[in-house]
Order: structure tokens, then C-alpha cells, then sequence
């Protein structure tokens, strides 16, 4: 296999096993939208067809092996079909963020030189064309109005609809062969600073990791999975989308956080891959739902304690038999939120607080959780189901070799690694070595084969009296307590720390006795001052978080500057 098409081509021997599952309302159904609306199944002969009227379409207006396609849609099978569509025909796709700002979009879309943009509706399409000198040819899945054209304006590239770019019939769905470096992507990384970087993958690439990745994840063509994560997140692409479609497990879409709850109620998911977030919301929610109640309160604690203690294998016999006993009478309910039959939960993006994963293990859950990063298409390394620390994000996957720089940074090599930053010569060499090596940027620990992150090389702190640190341990330990719900720390240069949280409690004396609680397993260096905080949560919205949910440190700190300098005594003008 050497064209990633290949995943949708070979279920064409199973034209009718149901492979997607998404809501839609019926615009031609009487009655309110909402009465006509219901989740529809999609069937692998209906994804092939769909398949091959986009390339028909990429035909007919003369798109070439190498043109990029710019998708800039919410989870759909739509967006699978242009993906798989042009995928086949060598074609390469420029996934975008929804719900990134437009002057991000712009950019890819320009540093790209997509030939193609497709939308979900026309909305964004006044503000891209303010940015933009010249902007790609527009396909909508929602019908665009005509565009006004401004006096003294030449009129705008034209926008057409979904409906009139396809056409009604079209050959049948084509995978070409393809060379060994043929590729098939470039991801914008939602970087923390600077413009976003293109990550060229090939799809010898990710076809790689995807392989890998089965061997850490047993699947089955049973399976359902629910998908909450952006297809444009290449966590979401390779493990929730390729993954899925190689191993024949039906995939639904979820249509947002307002209506998760609502959907793993009708969908029933055995399968959920998500980022640690999710599963935070989740735990907040439910400490809500006992918080109101001693015993509720208790017996939940006590169902925690005793289930993490057997997966520890720790339990003696009276934990073993509370445990039997409280598991149907506390967890299962608490777990039937989640549709009943999850039977396994897989977490990766960002690092999953212990906190988090005691919880839903001790729970009943199944929940592992994996690590990696654009660059590498992007798993580097997971738990597996039988072989689960959670404390760690376990070992590396099969065809990938590591080693340590002097600093402690992880470095890998293999056939999942990127090809470079497009046309980013300069990027590409700050971290990839000219013998295949990249810089994770992360600090780890490896024991007995299991990799432990303690931080980020590049955001080390280091105090005025020169010790140093990573700070991601430090705010992953201070999460660990749910009153504070976002956290960063800032020091660089100081005699001391301060942390900027967002919570609701805004008593200082109080705030800096639990964060040094929580980090008093750490150096004794390592301790709070004083507490910045602030009730506003830090979102995507505000600009404080990436599309990818990391903190924008450097706006963070920009936004808080008169605070920060304030506590270290320093005016802003000097």
C-alpha cells in the first residue's frame, strides 16, 4: 500500500457495511428542522461515489498531481470524500481549523498556494478576501449568496455551491500509484508563537503510523466510534479517521460540545479518542453531580480508591469486594453518560493529568493514553491496553528508534517522520537532523521502555539564582486540584514564582497554600508566591489558546503584563 486512498478503495468488497454515521436534517421533510433532522448512515459504495464525483470535479477543471486542496470544514463525510478523493489522485490536502481567526486561514491558504478552498458555509469569505491578494477558487457545502461587488472593485473569484461543482455521475473511484515520497499533506501547526509552520507528510508517512498504530490499539469491525476532535488535528486524521478506516470500525460525528451528551446517548460509542480536555469536562461534571451529596460524595471517593487500587493490582480482599460491590451501584451510572458501552478511551495532544486518569480507570474505564506531535504524522508512543502506566505515555511505537540529547531531550527517527517544513528550509534544520533525527522539544525520562514527559525544553524557567525547570510537571501537579481549572507559571529571570490561574476562588493566601500542596513532591524551588487570579477561562475565542487547546504562553504573559510586573515591583515604563 502507498496511496492512502487505498483505506477507502478496499472496502469496496463491502459495499454495504455502514462506515460513517452523522446528523442531518432533510431540507425537503415537512415539518420544524429540528423534526426533520436524524443521524444518517453512510455505507462504503456511498463513500466510494461521493469519492469519485470529487475527482471527477478535480478533473474536469484541471487539477493536477501535486495541487493542493484547502478543506476548511467541521467533521463530515464530506470531508473524508475530498480527502480520499484527492489523495487518489495525488493530489495534496491543506487541512484548516474551523474555528481558527481568518488572518490564520489566510496565511495557510496563501503560504500553501491552494488552487481550492471548500467551506462549510460562505461566512469567512468577506474577511479571507480582505486578507488576501488573490484567493483560490471557493466551493460551499452551503449554498453561497451572490457576492456584492463594492464600486470601483473587480468582482470576486467566483464562489459556487457543492451542488453545482459535483458532477451528477462519475467514473469510478481512482487510487494511482504513487512513489515512495509522494505527498500527501501539509498541516499548519497552531504554534504557540509565530506564524504556523506547513509539516509535510508524505503518505508513505502517515500509512506508516497508522500501522504501527494499530498494533497499540486492538480494534474491532464491530466497533463505534464517536469523533470530537477536528479532522484538521492530525491526532484526530491519523487515529480517528485512517486508523478507523483501516480497520473497518464505523465512525460518527459528534456535532459539538453542546450536544456531546446528547450524542454518545444515541450513538453508544465502544471507542472514544480525545484530548485530556474532554475528559475533564467530564470529571467537572460529575464532581458537580456529587458534590451536593455526603454520601453520594463518599461513596464515589471510595469506588475511585478501591478501583485504582485493583488495576494496580495493590487491592487486598476488602478493597476487591467493595469494589464488586460498588462498581454496579456507583460507576456503571456515572459511566452510562458516556452511552453505556465504551469500552475503551484513548487520549493523546496534550499530557493527561493523573487526576483525570485515576478517576475513570478506577471508574470501570479503559482509558490509555499516547503521545506525539505533528512532525511525526503523530504518534510516537502509547500505552497499551494490557501494559498501562498511566503516569507515563508508554513506549515507542515499532519501526521508531529514540535517544536522548545531552539536555534530556527526546529524539526520533523513522518512517513516520515529516519531510521538512514547506518551503521552511531554516525551520526544517532547527529540528530535523540531516540523518533523520527530530527534536521532540520535550524533556523526558524513559524507565524500562515507558517514556515520561517532565517538560518542554524551550519553555525551561530559570530563576535569577539559576535554578531551572521545566514548567509543564509543575502545572500538570497544580491541575491535579480542581480549583484551579488553567494554569501558567511565570518566573523567568526572578527570585521567585508566580502563578497565573483561572479560578473561581479569588482568595490569594488561600490559592498560594494549595499550588504549593500540590507541588510539594517537586524541588523546593519550585513554589508559588504569589496567585494572579482570573475568573475569565482562557479559550480559543480570546486568543489565549491554539486550535490545538495549548496555552499561548507569550500572550498570556502579554495579557497579565501589568499584573506581573506589578508583583516583581517593576513599573512598565522602565
Amino acid at each position: 500500500m502507498n496511496n492512502l486512498a487505498q483505506l477507502l478503495q478496499r472496502h469496496a468488497d463491502t459495499p454495504d457495511k455502514v462506515l460513517y454515521r452523522q446528523w442531518e436534517t432533510d431540507p425537503t421533510a415537512g415539518g420544524s428542522a429540528e423534526a426533520a433532522a436524524a443521524w444518517r448512515d453512510y455505507t462504503a459504495a456511498q463513500v466510494i461515489a461521493l469519492a469519485a464525483r470529487w475527482q471527477q470535479a478535480f478533473r474536469i477543471r484541471g487539477f493536477e498531481r501535486g495541487d493542493r486542496i484547502a478543506i476548511c470544514l467541521k467533521n463530515s463525510v464530506q470531508w473524508v470524500a475530498i480527502d480520499q478523493a484527492a489523495l487518489g489522485m495525488g493530489l495534496v490536502v491543506v487541512p484548516l481549523y474551523v474555528i481558527d481567526n481568518a488572518e490564520n486561514i489566510a496565511w495557510c491558504i496563501g503560504d500553501s498556494e491552494a488552487r481550492l478552498l471548500v467551506l462549510d458555509t460562505p461566512r469567512a469569505l468577506p474577511r479571507l478576501r480582505e486578507l488576501m491578494a488573490a484567493m483560490p477558487a471557493v466551493v460551499c457545502i452551503e449554498a453561497p449568496a451572490p457576492a456584492a461587488i463594492a464600486p470601483g472593485h473587480s468582482a470576486p473569484a467566483p464562489v459556487e455551491s457543492v451542488a453545482s461543482f459535483l458532477p451528477e455521475s462519475a467514473p469510478p473511484f481512482e487510487v494511482q500509484p504513487l512513489e515512495s515520497d509522494a505527498l500527501a499533506t501539509i498541516v499548519y501547526t497552531s504554534g504557540t508563537t509565530g506564524r504556523p509552520k506547513g509539516v509535510k507528510l508524505g503518505h508513505s508517512n502517515i500509512l506508516a503510523n497508522v500501522e504501527a498504530s494499530s498494533k497499540v490499539i486492538g480494534l474491532r469491525d464491530t466497533d463505534t466510534s464517536l469523533s470530537v476532535l477536528p479532522m484538521s488535528h492530525m491526532f484526530e486524521r491519523t487515529c480517528g479517521c485512517y486508523l478507523m478506516l483501516r480497520a473497518g470500525v464505523c465512525v460518527a460525528y459528534a456535532r459539538g460540545i453542546q450536544q456531546l451528551a446528547d450524542d454518545l446517548a444515541a450513538v453508544r460509542p465502544t471507542l472514544l479518542v480525545a484530548v485530556p480536555r474532554l475528559f475533564e469536562r467530564f470529571l467537572g461534571r460529575i464532581e458537580q453531580a456529587v458534590a451536593g451529596s455526603v454520601v453520594k460524595r463518599t461513596l464515589f471517593r471510595m469506588t475511585v480508591r478501591c478501583g485504582w487500587k485493583v488495576f494496580l493490582g495493590q487491592a487486598n480482599l476488602f478493597e476487591r469486594l467493595a469494589y464488586a460491590r460498588l462498581q454496579p451501584l456507583v460507576a456503571a451510572p456515572i459511566l452510562a453518560r458516556l452511552g453505556g458501552r465504551l469500552r475503551l478511551a484513548a487520549a493523546g495532544g496534550a499530557k493527561l493529568e493523573l487526576r483525570i486518569a485515576r478517576t475513570f480507570i478506577g471508574l470501570g474505564l479503559k482509558m490509555i493514553q499516547g503521545y506525539g506531535m505533528t512532525e511525526a504524522s503523530p504518534v510516537i508512543a502509547g500505552n497499551r491496553e494490557d501494559d498501562n502506566d498511566p503516569g507515563s505515555v508508554g513506549q515507542l511505537l515499532d519501526g521508531l528508534e529514540s535517544r536522548l540529547s545531552d539536555a534530556g531531550e527526546l529524539l526520533v527517527r523513522g518512517p513516520s517522520v515529516m519531510q521538512g517544513y514547506w518551503r521552511n528550509p531554516e525551520a526544517t534544520a532547527r529540528v530535523l537532523s540531516p540523518d533523520g533525527w527530530l527534536s521532540t522539544g520535550d524533556i523526558v525520562e524513559i524507565h524500562a521502555g515507558k517514556i515520561y514527559i517532565r517538560g518542554r525544553s524551550k519553555d525551561i524557567i530559570v530563576l535569577s539564582n539559576g535554578e531551572k525547570f521545566p514548567p509543564e510537571e509543575a502545572e500538570a501537579a497544580l491541575l491535579d486540584n480542581p480549583i484551579f481549572e488553567q494554569v501558567m507559571l511565570v518566573g523567568e529571570g526572578r527570585h521567585f514564582l508566580t502563578l497565573i490561574a483561572v479560578t473561581q476562588d479569588t482568595d490569594e493566601k488561600k490559592l498560594v497554600q494549595l499550588a504549593n500542596q500540590q507541588l510539594k513532591d517537586l524541588p523546593r524551588y519550585v513554589r508559588v508566591r504569589r496567585v494572579i487570579a482570573v475568573t475569565e477561562p482562557w479559550t480559543i475565542e480570546n486568543g489565549m489558546l491554539t486550535p490545538t487547546l495549548k496555552v499561548k504562553r507569550p500572550v498570556v504573559m502579554q495579557r497579565f503584563a501589568h499584573s506581573i510586573d506589578a508583583i516583581y515591583g517593576r513599573d512598565m515604563d522602565d
